[in-house]
């Protein structure tokens, strides 16, 4: 995306220049700075779904989507070579993916461990519970909005592991508990600042070592702060205010615990820019309130979660894609749709090193995730072969507003890039993604599930 550049450090004096090029110059900048203005989004909307990987949802039609990394064998713990084989989007079966699967699964970076975990089963067409695609039919709009708008064939987790610090990343570019701590939250814990006394997280040193347990509120900066203090609005649609998905729950000036009809309760100031509704960002966009930035996170049903979702998840993020498309808000809006960790389901791609002077030697990168780049700008069926991570969404964020990063290297975008890549086409008028129409309104608000 463009940056715009003060017309001031350019231009040179009448006296100096001769007149035809001091005009031609201006106007250079001008048409530079107008183009520069007219991509500056003015709303970005973060969508994240639950627990999959470019080849496990994708899977199902590679030849779809021209260009992108996606793989139907894999090799296995024997040293065979498996096909891919597929199954259902909706319930079927939940397999693991804390961080000692992880790196049972990437094991030195051969990815040959996917065989064990789960057992072979006869769930969807048989073959291993890990080594798995989506069947298409179940989830084409996603496919649909690949082919129309942007895919990335680099996106990974920022961690090596399970959803609470996947959303504390997307939020603040760390799970760690302090801004000047080594130690990162690695597996997942419920409630946050409002969990009980005796709840704990596991932590993970620089060494790799889950030896340290903390409470799970922590203190440090995040987007937020940056966008409030540039007097930006934002909202975190979520389904419930003590799930680990509702990541502001755990940052302890956001939440500010106390207590509220004898129940715990987040009572900051930021707390009343959570949105206990999903849908109701729906509402927002149809009524023309949609804030800055807002944060997207599903209810169970619709969440795209192993075993705890109907299906639905791809109508989901279809109508939010079409609500946008269909507004006023379509010439200055971008979505970003990505997944919070890989789910355990295999994927072909070996994450790559930790960013030099990262403090997250010890957890970052985690799994391929997919990521969906959707706006006026992004030229169709896009495919980008950056490295991205959690950290590009913060990034990209922070220069399309020109804000600070957050804080100093432990933060994911004070090291990765800013998605600039899928913003480089002429405007385009939007293309509806087609969907089986759902209500989800009425949809009943559940934590996608416990990890």
């Amino acid at each position: 995306m463009s940056t715009s550049f003060p017309l001031t450090l350019f231009l040179f004096s009448p006296r100096h220049t001769p007149r035809f090029f001091a005009g031609s110059l201006l106007a250079l900048l001008l048409i530079c700075a107008a183009t520069a203005s007219a991509q500056q989004f003015q709303h970005i909307v973060i969508v994240v779904q639950e627990n999959r990987t470019p080849d496990n949802l994708f899977g199902g039609c590679p030849s779809c989507i021209p260009g992108a990394d996606i793989a139907t064998q894999a090799t296995i713990s024997t040293g065979d070579t498996v096909p891919l084989t597929c199954v259902a989007l909706a319930g079927g079966y939940d397999i693991g993916h804390g961080h000692a699967t992880f790196e049972s699964m990437y094991d030195g970076g051969k990815l040959d461990r996917a065989d064990r975990n789960g057992v072979p089963n006869s769930h969807g067409c048989g073959g291993y519970a890990a080594i798995r695609y989506v069947n298409q039919t179940d989830v084409q709009p996603y496919f649909d909005i690949a082919a129309q708008y942007g895919f990335a064939n680099r996106m990974f987790q920022t961690n090596q592991g399970p959803s609470f610090p996947a959303h504390q990343f997307l939020l603040g570019g760390t799970s760690a508990p302090t801004a000047d701590s080594d130690l990162f939250a690695a597996e997942t814990v419920n409630y946050g600042c409002l969990a009980a006394p005796s709840v704990t997280v596991l932590l993970i040193d620089p060494q790799g070592d889950e030896n340290t347990r903390a409470y799970p509120c922590f203190e440090h900066g995040t987007l937020t702060d940056l966008l409030n203090a540039a007097g930006l609005t934002w909202r975190y649609y979520t389904p419930t205010a003590t799930s680990m998905w509702t990541a502001p729950n755990a940052i302890q000036h956001m939440c500010l615990p106390g207590t509220e009809k004898d129940k715990p309760a987040c009572l900051g100031t930021d707390w009343q820019n959570v949105i206990l509704n999903p849908p109701q960002i729906l509402n927002d966009i149809a009524s023309g309130n949609l804030a800055n930035v807002s944060w997207v996170i599903p209810s169970g049903p619709y969440s795209d979660h192993s075993l705890f979702n109907n299906g639905s998840g791809p109508a989901w993020v279809a109508s939010i894609v079409d609500a946008i498309g269909s507004s006023p808000y379509w010439a200055n809006t971008a979505i970003l749709i990505t997944w919070d960790d890989w789910g355990g389901w295999y994927d072909h791609v070996v994450p790559p090193p930790p960013p030099p002077n990262a403090w997250c030697i010890s957890y970052c990168y985690g799994f391929r995730v997919p990521l969906l780049v959707v706006s006026t700008y992004t030229p169709q069926g896009y495919v980008d072969n950056s490295v991205h991570d959690f950290g590009s969404i913060l990034r990209f964020v922070e220069n399309n507003w020109n804000l600070d990063l957050i804080g100093t290297g432990m933060y994911a975008d004070a090291y990765a890039d800013d998605l600039s890549g899928f913003f480089q086409g002429e405007p385009r008028h939007f293309a509806p993604i087609q969907s089986v129409p759902r209500v989800f309104s009425v949809v009943p608000l559940e934590d996608p599930d416990n990890d």
